[in-house]
């Protein structure tokens, strides 16, 4: 940082309680007050460079000592001290961080050149113009300086003449950077790159106050110079210096926390209205962020739905912790803002629609269909989610986005075992979703042991387990008893939804479920079941092989022996001892 030393003279200002006096052997006979700190001084020193100061004392009707009000002093007390040191020669030491208020407080003086040569002004301008304005940082600290004087500086054009040098230090090509830059980012040690890296200006212009920082990222988007990325970078840095921690208020008062609040609330709006209108100026997580912190702070509406509407276009690309914004609604028990979540993908199937044409349109509806499987299995643990808010953001997801569906079975999987309670209308209402037909062998096995889902679920996957696990080459047929236990169990749950209306009070609802609710994946088995011997049985399809004890081979004409010895797998004992049960319930 570059600095300036005027002046030869030893400081001889001291204080006297909130007084200000010059040593010196002649008495004073000009005393300035500012604010609450009155200045004896001498008019010989002064009124040669001052041209405001000669002007009050010629119009001023004391004689002898006279007493000057400069309250309205741009800078304070502290900025004419530094004026009243230079007409006395001591030594001062101009930098960025007080040149602001010293070239004010000068101007306001009238230390011009028309009032004597080699004045103030004329030196802090030559100062600005050959080594602040030159400088990387020292036209940082000066532009953030100016907030002090902010009327001053806009009217004198150090604003203007800071930001454009700022500017056209950032159009540098990053190969002729020469100057120090602030860049503490993890992965970058300077020793270790020789290049200078495109985004090196951010973290210096972060240190801005909000509408500074506003009016460098606007001149910089309207060169159209540098791509969106780069201005996209320096929005997400800045969000990261100033909106931490927003749990903890500044202060410990109540008000000093809402003004904190406001303030980041301010901060926040801006951030996103600088947001270039490329896509993928800024990452989807960093949007989520932004959305996140959006619903904690209470922004607009139009801030919330600009922000809905860019994560939605990104959603593909975001990760299930980026959805897990945390719900404010005080009305609200559980933990996740999942109606938040059912907007964003609301936003992204419009777009998806009007570019379901495009080749890579139906590998983006997959991904997003993972991403909220995924994002419901981390909700299912809430034990206060309403089983109508999963089911709801489920069933928002197009058939076309799970052609397969075992992340859903294990999100509802999750939340039965979380919700031990469940109602049996909601399990239904739950498990009514998931297609056993598009779960894989492994998945639809454990469905079938599951004791969590309701029976009609299980059967469905068990249809699909048996049906087509037999059908590949090198699958082991099923034995006579084996085929015999499937056919009870299916004529039990066909007994059942056949059964009318009115039941008995101790009836299960499972087994009116399967009247009412027969699973869509299991209507080409239930078109077989037929009454052979005047009771519900299976007639033999393509898909089933025959069985009467033994099985007839069609391609070697032997047959194949029952190589279990009758025992019933696991799985068909545990649902024919689940079925057996409730149907002895029924009848009774």
């Amino acid at each position: 940082m570059k600095f300036m030393k005027l002046g030869t003279r030893p400081d001889t200002f001291y204080t006297e309680e909130a007084t200000r006096t010059v040593i010196s052997g002649v008495p004073t006979d000009l005393t300035v007050r500012i604010n609450n700190i009155s200045y004896h001084l001498h008019k010989l020193p002064l009124l040669p460079k001052c041209g405001l100061l000669q002007q009050l004392c010629s119009v001023s009707e004391e004689s002898g000592n006279v007493t000057l009000e400069l309250h309205d002093i741009p800078g304070g007390e502290n900025a004419f001290e530094l004026c009243a040191k230079f007409c006395y020669g001591i030594t001062i030491n101009l930098s960025a961080h007080n040149f602001v208020s010293a070239f004010c407080a000068a101007k306001f003086l009238r230390m011009t050149e028309a009032v004597e040569k080699g004045n103030f002004v004329a030196k802090l301008e030559a100062f600005f113009t050959s080594c602040i304005l030159e400088g990387w940082k020292d036209s940082i600290v000066t532009l953030q300086s100016t907030g002090k004087v902010p009327e001053w500086s806009e009217n004198l054009g150090i604003i203007r003449r800071c930001i454009d040098s700022i500017l056209e230090k950032i159009l540098k090509p990053p190969a002729k950077v020469t100057w120090s830059f602030t860049y503490t980012r993890l992965g970058y040690e300077r020793k270790g790159h020789h290049s200078v890296p495109r985004d090196w200006w951010t973290e210096d212009v972060s240190d801005l106050d909000l509408d500074l920082f506003r009016c460098i990222i606007a001149a910089v988007r309207s060169t159209n110079i540098l791509p969106p990325q780069l201005i996209g970078e320096a929005l997400h840095v800045y969000a990261c210096r100033w909106l931490q921690d927003l749990t903890k208020t500044s202060g410990s008062s109540e008000s000093s926390g809402a003004q904190s609040a406001q303030r980041k609330q301010q901060i926040l709006e801006t951030i996103v209205s600088l947001i270039p209108v490329d896509g993928g100026s800024v990452s989807v997580g960093f949007l989520l962020r932004l959305l996140s912190l959006a619903n904690l702070l209470g922004v607009s509406p139009v801030t919330k739905a600009e922000l809905v509407r860019r994560s939605g276009q990104q959603l593909e690309g975001a990760k299930p912790n980026d959805l897990l914004v945390p719900s404010c609604n005080c009305d609200d028990h559980y933990s996740y803002d999942i109606d938040l979540v059912g907007a964003l993908l609301e936003s992204f199937l419009r777009l998806w629609k009007r570019r379901s044409r495009e080749r890579q349109s139906i590998k983006s509806i997959i991904n997003v269909g993972k991403l909220v499987d995924s994002y419901l299995q981390v909700v299912a643990m809430d034990v206060n989610m309403p089983v109508q808010k999963v089911v709801s953001l489920a069933e928002a997801v197009p058939e076309i986005a799970r052609p397969q569906h075992d992340q859903l079975y294990k999100a509802i999987n999750i939340y039965l075992k979380e919700h031990p309670g469940l109602a049996k209308a909601d399990k239904k209402q739950l498990c009514r979703i998931l297609d056993c037909q598009k779960l894989s062998p492994e998945i639809r096995l454990h469905a079938v042991r599951n004791e969590n889902l309701p029976l009609r679920t299980i059967v469905q996957a068990l249809f699909f387990d048996q049906g087509r696990g037999y059908r590949g080459k090198d699958q082991k047929l099923p034995t006579g008893e084996q085929f015999r236990s499937w056919q009870q169990i299916s004529q039990l749950c066909t007994d059942d939804m056949s059964k009318p209306k009115l039941r008995s009070s101790k009836e299960s609802p499972e087994a009116e479920g399967l009247k009412h609710h027969a699973p869509v994946a299991s209507k080409r088995v239930n078109k077989n079941l037929s009454k052979s011997d005047g009771r519900p049985g299976m007639e033999p399809t393509s898909d089933t092989p025959r069985h009467d004890g033994a099985v007839r081979d069609s391609r070697k004409g032997k047959e194949v022996k029952d190589r279990n010895n009758g025992s019933k797998p696991e799985h068909l004992q545990t649902l024919a001892r689940r079925t057996g049960s409730h149907h002895s319930q029924g009848k009774s």
